[in-house]
Formats: structure tokens, C-alpha cells, sequence
């Protein structure tokens, strides 16, 4: 139709015209078919044999005017048959980055297949083979599940009149997610359906947003639940750099459970209690001493030093000259220097042998990491051609597009004053809109990127309805599933969430 319009205007208008529309159509991205695939499937969830569509698929998003801008890549899990949409609830589930795909989520916690790495993190799940097995935790006897990838990852793209500055920023991101959901519920007739949103790291900062977001838009969408798996909705508590107070006070009690963890602190203490040993030290004496800053005497920074060796297992006199403040990629790098290991930052379980040994940041990158992407790429690839027999023409992306990320939060023409990323206070305003919305907050206690003290900083502040937020607590790291008993007890913990 487009180029049918652009024939009858050459007449009308003549060569100027022609000229012009030849630099629009060059300026534009094909908009090719979309692509859907549908196969039907049986597995036990919860104890019950549950029959379930998959129908993994692109949807088309548009801007303003109505042009195709964009495809959003999808894989929806339905109940076959759904039976009354009214009592069968819908989870929307996306990971974080900015810029990245919904694997994680899918092959390590929700999907009906998940990969399997080593539990205990003492192994390199680098190299094949790899192990897909059932999901014996699923939720699809309690909940459709739709996995989404954001523009730029997996198979999401921009096309036609689209450009990266329309998908690539914090707004820009919630409101195509916005209209995905939207489109989503109308097109499978879901309004009626309990609607949830489930996102990991980024991704809660995103949920967050995201449900003052679907408020708008004149399609008032109200959520039941978000259930926020590492969250990251205030990043002053999860920016671990110098002059930063906040951080320093939100990252030490995940310094200690990490250090207890390697058997460097908290001798004879329960993880629980030497934790909560930690948090009144730091919420006390810590925080006033960093408040404090140079007014302190030789004296209270001596007694203050020796606390933070006692908590982080790291030497008094590096803490000292270190000013009381640890940055966390130098603590990765103190821990176990003494055998020449780097710990983790998405989880202080894992453990990396780098060749420079003095280096003040892990250098070959996170072993948290790089230990494990290799199987959950391989994983989601592999499930995808066998089970739901996916043939498409361009790789599946696990990460991109979040190259130049506006952070930016007001219009051009308003003044901002630069700031950390805080969503917070969204979420708080839309569970007092919303008396029936209830959240769930999964963290791990050895997570050194989105720390859990930073959830309970942030949760117990920004108007935030303390008395519908559920706090639980792994023994693991950013991503709790990868460790067997912990996947299991999150699986529970949300399963009880869902039917409480």
C-alpha cells in the first residue's frame, strides 16, 4: 500500500517528490512477514499433567502515525484448553542488561525445559555437552507464561520507519513494552485474566516503570502482582563506585555473606546470624562513620577498620588505607588473593583463575558469567529448533541494543538534573492506586551486582506499601535458580505467591 500511494503522488507532484521519497524509502528497514510458530505440548507442573500451546512469534509494534516500527519477539506458553480466562492468570517475563534476552529466565527458572549447570559453582559449564532436562518446578498448572525480548535481542528488530532511539532508553523501552502487553492481552482476549509481571535485574527496573506505565495511555491495565528477581529499581544502592555513600552501605553485608560463603569470616556463625550481625553494624556505626568522613579520629577509624575486617575477612591496614571503603570489584579481587582466584560479581559463589594476580578488577571478565552463558545459549538455540521447531533466517541474540542507553527521564526541553536510576517510587505510587497489587522480591545473599541490603534500603523507603511486598532470601547469587535447592525453594516461594 505504502509504495501504491508513492506511484499515484510521482504524478501528481512530479520528480521533486520522486526525488524525495527515493531518500525516505533508502532511510527505511524492510518490513518483512512476521513469523510465528505454534506446536502443542504435555508435561507435569505442580503434580498435574497439563496440556499447553507454545506459540513463539513476532509482533509488530507501531509508532504514532501507525507505522510498523519494530517486531517483537515472543514465546507464549498457554493452558490448552484455557478454560475460564477469568481464574487463569497471565505472567509477562523478561530479564534485564539493558539489553537483554529472556533466556536466563527461560532456561534457568520459568520454561518448560531449563538448562543445567553445575549447582555448587565449582565447575566451568563452558564446553558441551550440556544438560536439558524437564522442569520439574514449573508453574504452568498455576499460569500462562509469555517470555519477551526486548528491540535488539533475540529476535526482536527494528524495521521499517524504526530507529534505535525509539527502543534504546528507559522511557523509550517501558513504553514498548507497554504496548506489546497491551497488544498481547487484546489480541488472546486476556483482559480479564490476573496479569503479572516477572523480571530479573534491569528487568524489575523496568517492571517497576512498567506498571505506571500501563495505567496510561488511555488503556487503564491494573496488575495483580510483580515478582522482581534481583531487583535493581534505586541503582544508588547497586553503583558501586567512589563517593558513593549509599553503596558502600548497601554492598557490606553482601561482603560478608560472601565472605562467610569462603570461609574467610563469620567463623562458627549461621549465614543468618553473622548477617544480621552485619546489618546493624552498617545501618549503626558504619553509616556514621562514612557520614562522618574525615572528622573521625585516628581512634574511631582504627575501631571502625577493625569491624570491616571482622565482617569482610579483608586486611585491617588495606581497609585503612582503602578510607573505610571497599568498592566491590577490588573485594572480588582481595578475597581469595591469597590463592589467586577472583570471586564472582553476579554470584560470590563462582570462582575465576586470571593470569594477573594484582590486577585491582577481575580482568577476563565475571566468572559468573562466563561460566555458564555458553550452556543457556546453547540451551535456548538447541530448544528451540527440536521443540518448538523454530526455523528463522538471523541468529538469536542473547544481548544487544543497549549501546547509548538514554537514562534520561524528562523531556528534552524540561530541565534534569543528572541522577542515579531510581523507578521506586513508581512502583510505590502504583501499589496506592492499587490496593490489590502485591510484589514479591527474590534476592540472593551472595549477589554482588544488585546486593540485598540495596532491596531492603530501598523497599523500606519511596512510598512503597511495605506490607504487600513479600522479602525472600537465597543462598545463592544474581541468578538463585542456578543453584538446585534454591531454584526449588524460589519456585515454591512464587508458587505461593500466585495462590496466597
Amino acid at each position: 500500500m505504502h509504495k501504491i500511494v508513492l506511484f499515484l503522488l510521482f504524478f501528481i507532484s512530479g520528480p521533486t517528490l520522486h526525488s524525495q521519497s527515493d531518500g525516505q524509502e533508502q532511510d527505511q528497514k524492510p518490513i518483512p512477514d512476521a513469523k510465528s510458530f505454534e506446536t502443542l505440548h504435555q508435561g507435569v507442573f505442580g503434580g498435574k499433567t497439563i496440556n499447553y500451546t507454545a506459540t513463539a512469534k513476532e509482533t509488530f509494534l507501531t509508532n504514532k502515525a501507525g507505522d510498523s516500527i519494530a517486531t517483537f519477539w515472543s514465546v507464549a506458553y498457554t493452558k490448552n484448553p484455557i478454560g475460564d480466562v477469568t481464574k487463569r492468570p497471565v505472567t509477562f517475563i523478561f530479564n534485564g542488561g539493558p539489553g537483554s534476552a529472556s533466556l536466563w529466565l527461560h532456561m534457568g527458572l520459568f520454561g518448560p525445559k531449563i538448562i543445567k549447570v553445575d549447582s555448587e559453582a565449582k565447575k566451568d559449564d563452558g564446553a558441551a555437552p550440556y544438560n536439558l532436562v524437564a522442569n520439574e518446578h514449573g508453574l504452568l498448572d498455576l499460569t500462562d507464561l509469555v517470555f519477551i525480548d526486548p528491540v535488539g535481542t533475540g529476535f526482536s528488530r527494528i524495521v521499517g520507519k524504526g530507529k534505535g532511539k525509539d527502543f534504546y532508553g528507559l522511557n523509550e523501552d517501558v513504553a514498548s513494552f507497554a504496548q506489546f502487553i497491551r497488544k498481547w492481552v487484546t489480541d488472546n482476549g486476556r483482559w480479564f485474566s490476573p496479569k503479572y509481571l516477572a523480571g530479573e535485574s534491569y528487568g524489575t527496573t523496568r517492571a517497576a516503570y512498567l506498571g505506571k506505565a500501563l495505567e496510561g495511555s488511555g488503556q487503564n491495565m491494573a496488575l495483580n502482582g510483580m515478582i522482581l528477581i534481583s531487583q535493581a529499581l534505586d541503582y544508588a544502592g547497586s553503583t558501586s563506585i567512589h563517593y558513593n555513600i549509599t553503596s558502600y552501605i548497601t554492598y557490606l553485608p553482601s561482603m560478608a555473606a560472601t565472605a562467610w560463603y569462603h570461609k574467610k569470616a563469620g567463623e562458627g556463625k549461621t549465614l543468618e546470624a553473622f548477617i544480621e550481625e552485619c546489618r546493624e553494624f552498617t545501618y549503626g556505626d558504619y553509616t556514621k562513620a562514612l557520614y562522618k568522613g574525615n572528622l573521625l579520629n585516628n581512634a574511631e577509624k582504627d575501631k571502625i577498620a577493625e569491624k570491616l575486617s571482622y565482617f569482610t575477612g579483608l586486611d585491617k591496614d588495606y581497609i585503612l588505607r582503602s578510607n573505610l571503603r571497599v568498592l566491590v570489584e577490588r573485594f572480588q579481587k582481595k578475597l581469595l588473593e591469597d590463592q589467586g582466584l577472583a570471586i564472582g560479581r553476579l554470584d560470590g559463589r563462582f570462582m575465576g583463575d586470571e593470569a594477573d594476580d594484582v590486577a585491582e578488577r577481575p580482568h577476563l571478565g565475571d566468572p559468573a558469567s562466563y561460566q555458564i552463558s555458553a550452556a543457556y545459549t546453547a540451551g535456548i538455540n538447541h530448544y528451540f529448533s527440536t521443540d518448538l521447531k523454530i526455523d528463522m533466517d538471523r541468529p538469536y541474540i542473547t544481548s544487544g541494543g543497549g549501546e547509548g542507553w538514554r537514562w534520561r527521564t524528562a523531556p528534552d526541553d524540561a530541565y534534569w538534573e543528572p541522577m542515579p536510576v531510581n523507578t521506586a517510587p513508581f512502583l510505590g505510587e502504583t501499589m496506592r492506586r492499587n490496593p490489590e497489587m502485591k510484589v514479591m522480591v527474590a534476592n540472593g545473599y551472595y549477589d554482588l551486582i544488585t546486593p540485598f541490603f540495596d532491596a531492603e534500603y530501598t523497599f523500606a523507603r519511596n512510598g512503597i506499601v511495605t506490607e504487600r511486598v513479600s522479602m525472600n532470601y537465597y543462598e545463592a547469587g544474581h541468578m538463585m535458580y542456578t543453584h538446585e535447592p534454591d531454584l526449588k525453594k524460589l519456585s515454591e516461594d512464587i508458587r505461593a505467591f500466585l495462590t496466597q
